[in-house]
């Protein structure tokens, strides 16, 4: 595995590379890391900058620190991993792949996530997301599971605000606050949570070398579309 200096080979070096296996050092905002990868492995040291890994398109981009803003915008395919925090509008867009944070995310994380057929947008946020999270989510999941904030709040204002597709799942957190009319609340039944949230929160808790256990205690809460009150029946079936 070939590790390289950013600040010495730039983007450009980066991308010769191809898809092979490479560890990149010396991170410090340095913008679009990983965007469009179709295959390989990108193992990131630092803190990369705004668009890491947008249009990811199969390939594995493994962060270890933190990412900024808009990470994985508009993913088609793959993983992106980061073993810190996000910035705002995480998985704007998103489209398809996996995009773990095993830290915290800020603002309109998850905006207008989408999935159709048997491709599915999954986002999982270990610890807990500013305001606007899943905003206009018109399909795939979202999981926030709230690691270190049990009992409190874990999503800012207007939860879900205008989705009309997908699912937001919430661990052990409140009810999110100025949750619209628009949107049902429920408590997840065992079937489901073994069904559907086990094997993507093991999956993340092997990622990140963690205890999956720990991610499934509690209860979980899901928050969809009411489909009474939505405008879903003007969009494609996903």
């Amino acid at each position: 595995m070939e590790a390289l200096d950013i600040r010495e080979c730039g983007l450009e070096g980066i991308r010769k590379h191809g898809d092979g296996e490479i560890t990149v050092t010396g991170c410090l905002g340095e913008r679009y890391i990983g965007c469009g990868m179709k295959e390989g492995v990108l193992r990131i040291k630092g803190t990369p900058g705004n668009a890491l890994a947008s249009y990811l398109d199969g390939g594995t981009v493994l962060v270890d620190g933190n990412a900024q803003d808009a990470a994985a915008d508009t993913m088609n395919a793959g993983l992106l991993a980061v073993n810190g925090s996000a910035g705002d509008a995480l998985a704007y867009g998103m489209r398809g792949g996996r995009a773990y944070v095993l830290g915290d995310a800020g603002y309109r994380a998850g905006v207008h996530m989408k999935a159709y057929g048997e491709r599915k947008s999954i986002l999982v946020i270990g610890g807990r997301t500013g305001s606007f999270l899943g905003e206009y989510l018109a399909g795939g999941i979202i999981i926030v599971l709230g690691l270190g904030y049990e009992g409190k709040d874990i999503t800012g204002y207007f939860c879900g605000n205008g989705m009309y597709a997908g699912t937001i799942y919430l661990r052990t957190g409140k009810v999110p606050l100025n949750l619209s009319d628009k949107l049902v609340k429920r408590n997840v039944e065992e079937e489901e949570k073994e069904d559907i949230l086990r094997p993507i929160i093991t999956d993340f808790a092997s990622v990140f070398s963690i205890s999956a256990r720990r991610c499934l205690e509690g209860g979980f809460i899901a928050i969809e579309a009411d489909g009474s009150k939505s405008y879903s029946q003007l969009y494609a079936a996903v």
